[in-house]
């Protein structure tokens, strides 16, 4: 065998292999697409303690949000979910979503089949998806794309129907609307001065914040409503609020005590819906707290005074310890914070420095629904235990941006 026999059998060798782990590689990647949906449909917050799977991929696989956002997009149009509400959700493109978990298919090949189809009338769908997976079986993407390209000038002739609604008039108006699922929308218009502070304030809030959760992967989406949700804690802590019915703004969380220990059941939330039990337990960490002794009926027999959780003085204690989020690596200064007690004050914890840590809100949440533990070592600072899925050996970590001041014995 002369050296370019010898070549060509190497260059083959070196082909198929290259084949054989893309096709390794694609079905792994749609089975990985096939369990987020499936993780989805169970409750990724109530499973892993993450609002959302695209959040957890950042995680655990160290990718960007973007890359996230797109394979969980991906999974979702060729896999079947489900709704909040339970009903069903089904795959835009299913028989694709078959084809790629045998490797079969590229990403572009997939993203192309899918963007196609999506255009595609209903009652025609099927016939156009089993078409481009015929086709995709003999040519690259690209040329699938343009077989695509000429289904939809035949079903779609005249293209998407253009919208006839003109532009409104911006005002500054506002409207705040909770749906059944217990989500709330806000909409809004204002002037360009209103816009421009409210975009001002909003853009100083909503600043990348990195951690040793990993760099900071939310979405511009998500970062301006963590902001917006920082702003109304401000506000709701402002000396300056005015008063309603006689006393400062508030929100009433009502809960039996036992559903507030066991962090079980739910809790109604002022007078539009519910909440769980867990969620008032976090809630429950740094507010006014007013006991009630009620009936066999719920009736209220007795009422009892206010009283605040963290004082004033024992809060400025924290400041001075933490600096502001002790979570590691969040710079968050210590007016966007709240106290979180270790062990739960429902739980018999006490109200004392020991047994306190100051936390954004977004780590608020994230202490309270993840694996992610806290503790006071022996120095009297506190320090964190990431989850098992993040690290296997639990290694406490620190934030050292705040340069907390070390306390005596």
């Amino acid at each position: 065998m002369d050296s370019s026999a010898v070549w060509q059998a190497d260059a083959v060798a070196l082909a198929d292999r290259i084949g054989e782990l893309l096709l390794s590689m694609r079905s792994a990647e749609a089975e990985l697409g096939a369990l987020l949906v499936d993780i989805e449909t169970r409750g990724v917050m109530e499973l892993f303690g993450y609002r959302s799977v695209s959040r957890l991929l950042e995680h655990l696989a160290d990718v960007s949000k973007q890359a996230a956002d797109v394979m969980v997009k991906r999974a979702r149009a060729v896999n079947p979910g489900q709704n909040l509400d339970g009903s069903p959700v089904p795959a835009v493109a299913p028989a694709t979503g078959v084809a790629a978990r045998t490797g079969a298919l590229s990403n572009p090949m997939i993203d192309t089949i899918v963007g196609v189809v999506q255009q595609v009338p209903v009652e025609h769908r099927d016939d156009a998806e089993a078409s481009l997976l015929t086709f995709a079986a003999e040519a690259g993407h690209k040329q699938v794309a343009a077989l695509g390209t000429r289904i939809l000038a035949h079903l779609v002739p005249d293209g998407p129907e253009p919208d006839p609604t003109e532009p409104a008039v911006p005002g500054r108006e506002v409207s705040l609307r909770r749906k059944k699922t217990g989500v709330w929308e806000l909409h809004g218009r204002f002037d360009d001065e209103t816009g421009t502070r409210a975009s001002a304030l909003l853009d100083s809030m909503a600043e990348r914040r990195a951690s040793d959760e990993g760099p900071d992967l939310r979405s511009p989406q998500e970062r301006y409503g963590d902001a917006f949700s920082d702003l109304l804690d401000l506000a709701l802590n402002s000396p300056d609020l005015p008063v309603q019915a006689g006393e400062r703004a508030h929100v009433m969380i009502t809960v039996s005590l036992a559903d507030l220990k066991s962090g079980v059941g739910h809790a109604i939330l002022g007078d539009l819906g519910t909440v769980s039990a867990a969620e008032a337990r976090l809630h429950a960490c740094d507010c006014g707290v007013i006991p009630a002794v009620m009936g066999g009926k719920n009736e209220p027999l007795n009422l009892g005074r206010l009283r605040r959780t963290v004082s004033t003085g024992l809060r400025r204690a924290l400041y001075l310890r933490d600096g502001g989020c002790a979570f590691p690596g969040c710079h968050r200064p210590p007016r966007h914070c709240q106290g979180h007690h270790i062990r739960h004050w429902a739980d018999g914890g006490p109200t004392d420095l020991h047994n306190l840590v100051l936390l954004c809100g977004h780590h608020h949440r994230l202490l309270h629904r993840s694996g992610w533990d806290v503790r006071i070592a022996t120095d009297g600072l506190p320090e964190f235990l990431p989850p098992v899925f993040l690290d296997k050996h639990r290694k406490p970590r620190r934030n050292n941006l705040h340069q907390p001041l070390p306390l005596t014995a």
